[in-house]
C-alpha cells in the first residue's frame, strides 16, 4: 500500500497527485494535508452545513451564466464587469490567455507556478526561464528582469506575487514600474493568487492600475482564498478590451452551481473570511519560528499561505516524503519536479498550530533519526528507486529553450541572442498587434524607469548591457561598452504586519470623479535602458486599445462604479485591491 501511495508522485509532471487519487491508494485516516495551499479556517462550518442542506438542488439544476455570477462578483468586490472576466479555475484562464496573447514567447522567473512554464510550451511556444537564485533567497530582481526580457526579445513576462513555492513579495510600487517599463510588450501578466494572505503592505495589489494600462492583465484566485479548491473559480482584472477579449472566448456556462451558491452567499460572510486571513497571517509567523527551531533546515520568507524550506545536507526530499506520508500520515510538497528547485526543497502549507505540531515532531523524528529507523540524511546513500530531482533536471535539459542549465547561466547574465547554447529570439510571429506609437526619443544618460520601446518601423532596438557576474562563474558575454549602473530598484522594504483601511476610485459609489492629471516623470531609481517617453498612467482622453479612455475606465461614460451592497457587512468584506483590518 505504501508503494502504491508514494509511486502516484513518480511523475515529470510539476503538480502533486490529488486528494482523491490519494485516497483511492490508502484509507486517507488521519491525513492531515500540508501539501494543497488552500484556506483551512473558511469556509466556516456553517457555511458547509449550508452548502449540504441545498446539495440536491446545487449539482440538480443548471447554474446561471457566467455573466451573472460575474457580476455578482464584481458588486462585491466593487469591480467593473467590463473590466473582469471569470473562469473555471484560474488554470482556464491561464490557458486562454495563452492562445489569445501570448504569440511567440513568454518569460517567466523560476520556480514558479508549474502552470506558467508548461502551458506555452505545450502550445509551441519558447519560454524564457528567468532562474531565481538560491544565494539571493530565491527574491526576484526587477531590473535583471527586465535586462533579461530585453536581451531575449520575449513578448510577454509573467510576475507571481507572491510567488509560488517560495512565497516572495514584491512591493506595489515597484511593480507598478515594472509595468510601465514593459508597456511595449505584447502583454505582462501579474498573478497574484496568493495576495490575500500578503501583509507587508497595505495595499498591495495592482487591479486599479491594470485596469488603466494597455496590456496588463492581473489574475486572481477564489479557490486558495475561500479554502475551496475543488470549485473551480477565479477571476482576471483588465482593461475592458482585453478582459472582453478573454470573456468573449469563454462558455456561457463555464461556472458551476457551487461556484454560484458561494459567490452569492459571501456577502453573508466578510467578517469570517476576513478573520481567517488574519489567522493564517498569525499562523504563518508562528510555524516560521517552529520550523525555524529545527537544526539546518533553512526558512525562507513568505508572504503566501505556505513556507518554502530547505532541507538539512544530504537530506533527499523524496525520502522525507514518503517517510511523512507513510509513518506520520503528513502530507507535505517536496519540490524536486518544478523546474528551477530540486528535491532538497519542501512547500509546506500554513496550517493551525497543534498541526505544525504534529509535523515538527515528524520531522525530527525523520530528519534526526529514531530507535526504530534512523535518520533521513544517511538514508540517500542506500539508493531510492527514484528522485524527482532527476526528473526536474530531466525537463530542464530537454525543454528549457534547448539549452539547459548552461542556457540559463547565459540568460542570467544577459548575453541575449547568439551567445552559445543560447537560440537567438525568432522573428515575430502572428498574434495580439502592438500599439501604434511614436518613435523613441532618446533622453539623456540619466538612468531611469524606461517606457515603450515599441512601433517603430523596423525590429525592437535591443539595449546594451555590461555582464553580470553570477555564481558559479559566467558564460562569457562579448564586450560592450561601459555604462553607469544607476540605482537597484528596491527590493525588500521593512514588512508592515499592520492593515489599514483604504479607499479606493471603484470602492464605492459617489459622484463622477474629474479627470485625473498627467503625473510626472518618475524619477531615476532602476538599471533599465534610459527612457523613451514619459511614465504614468493613460491619461485622461487618450484612448486605450478598445477605444475607452482612462476616465471612462474609472467609472464614466458606460463603466459606471458598481452599486454599493445594502447587506448590513458590507463595510467589512475586503475589496479587491486591499484588506481593511479587524476592528
Amino acid at each position: 500500500m505504501a508503494d502504491n501511495v508514494t509511486s502516484l508522485f513518480r511523475s515529470n509532471a510539476a503538480h502533486s497527485p490529488s486528494m482523491a487519487a490519494l485516497a483511492r491508494e490508502s484509507d486517507g485516516a488521519g491525513l492531515v494535508d500540508f501539501c494543497i495551499p488552500c484556506n483551512p479556517y473558511f469556509p466556516t462550518p456553517a457555511m458547509f452545513e449550508d452548502m449540504a442542506a441545498r446539495l440536491r438542488d446545487i449539482i440538480t439544476y443548471y447554474p446561471s451564466s457566467a455573466d451573472t455570477i460575474t457580476a455578482e462578483l464584481c458588486s462585491l468586490l466593487r469591480l467593473p464587469p467590463q473590466c473582469v472576466a471569470m473562469g473555471n479555475g484560474s488554470t482556464e484562464l491561464i490557458t486562454w490567455i495563452d492562445h489569445l496573447l501570448v504569440r511567440e514567447s513568454l518569460a517567466v522567473p523560476v520556480p514558479t507556478f508549474g502552470r506558467w512554464t508548461d502551458q506555452p510550451m505545450e502550445t509551441g511556444k519558447r519560454v524564457d526561464m528567468f532562474p531565481l537564485q538560491e544565494s539571493g533567497g530565491f527574491a526576484l530582481d526587477l531590473a535583471q528582469y527586465a535586462e533579461f526580457i530585453r536581451a531575449r526579445g520575449t513578448k510577454v513576462a509573467v510576475i507571481c506575487n507572491p510567488n509560488n513555492p517560495d512565497g516572495g513579495f514584491l512591493h506595489k510600487h515597484a511593480i507598478v514600474q515594472f509595468m510601465d517599463a514593459m508597456a511595449d510588450l505584447d502583454l505582462v501578466v501579474i498573478d497574484e493568487s496568493f495576495l490575500e494572505f500578503a501583509d507587508a503592505e497595505v495595499e498591495p495589489s495592482v487591479v486599479q492600475e491594470a485596469m488603466l494600462r494597455p496590456n496588463v492583465i492581473v489574475l486572481r484566485s477564489l479557490g486558495k482564498n475561500f479554502g475551496l479548491h475543488g470549485i473551480r473559480f477565479g477571476y482576471l482584472v483588465a482593461n475592458p478590451s482585453l478582459a472582453g477579449r478573454i470573456r468573449s472566448m469563454l462558455p456561457k456556462w463555464n461556472l458551476n452551481s457551487f461556484a454560484e451558491h458561494v459567490v452569492f452567499m459571501l456577502k453573508e460572510h466578510g467578517t469570517e473570511y476576513q478573520q481567517s486571513l488574519h489567522q493564517v497571517r498569525r499562523d504563518r509567523m508562528d510555524m516560521s519560528g517552529q520550523l525555524s527551531s529545527l537544526p539546518g533546515l533553512t526558512v525562507y520568507p513568505s508572504q503566501g499561505n505556505f513556507l518554502f524550506v530547505r532541507l538539512p545536507v544530504g537530506a533527499e526530499g523524496t525520502v522525507v516524503r514518503d517517510r511523512m506520508l507513510t509513518e506520520h500520515r503528513l502530507l507535505v510538497r517536496e519540490c524536486g519536479n518544478k523546474i528551477g528547485s530540486s528535491s532538497r526543497f519542501l512547500r509546506l502549507v500554513v496550517r493551525p498550530q497543534v498541526d505544525v505540531r504534529r509535523l515538527v515532531s515528524g520531522l525530527e523524528q525523520v530528519l534526526y533519526g529514531t530507535p526504530r529507523r534512523g535518520a533521513a540524511v544517511p538514508e540517500q546513500a542506500t539508493g531510492t528507486g527514484y528522485s524527482s530531482g532527476t526528473a526536474a533536471i530531466d525537463r530542464l535539459v530537454s525543454e528549457t529553450n534547448g539549452a539547459g542549465t548552461q542556457g540559463l547561466a547565459a540568460q542570467a547574465v544577459g548575453a541575449g541572442p547568439g551567445a552559445p547554447g543560447l537560440p537567438a529570439a525568432p522573428a515575430a510571429g502572428i498574434g495580439m498587434p502592438l500599439p501604434a506609437v511614436p518613435s523613441p526619443v532618446p533622453v539623456g544618460a540619466g538612468g531611469g524607469m524606461p517606457m515603450p520601446a515599441a512601433a517603430s518601423s523596423g525590429p525592437p532596438q535591443m539595449p546594451q548591457q555590461a555582464p553580470q557576474p553570477v555564481q558559479p562563474p559566467p558564460v562569457p558575454a562579448p564586450p560592450v561598452p561601459q555604462q553607469p549602473v544607476p540605482q537597484q530598484i528596491p527590493q525588500q522594504m521593512p514588512q508592515q504586519t499592520v492593515r489599514q483601511p483604504s479607499q479606493h476610485p471603484l470602492a464605492a459609489p459617489g459622484p463622477v470623479p474629474a479627470p485625473v492629471p498627467v503625473p510626472a516623470p518618475v524619477p531615476a531609481v532602476a538599471s533599465y535602458p534610459p527612457p523613451q517617453m514619459p511614465t504614468g498612467p493613460t491619461p485622461p482622453g487618450v484612448p486605450a486599445r478598445g477605444g475607452l479612455t482612462a476616465a471612462q475606465v474609472r467609472g464614466t461614460d458606460g463603466l459606471s462604479q458598481a452599486p454599493g451592497t445594502s447587506w448590513s457587512g458590507a463595510q467589512s468584506w475586503p475589496e479587491a485591491a486591499g484588506m481593511a483590518p479587524l476592528s
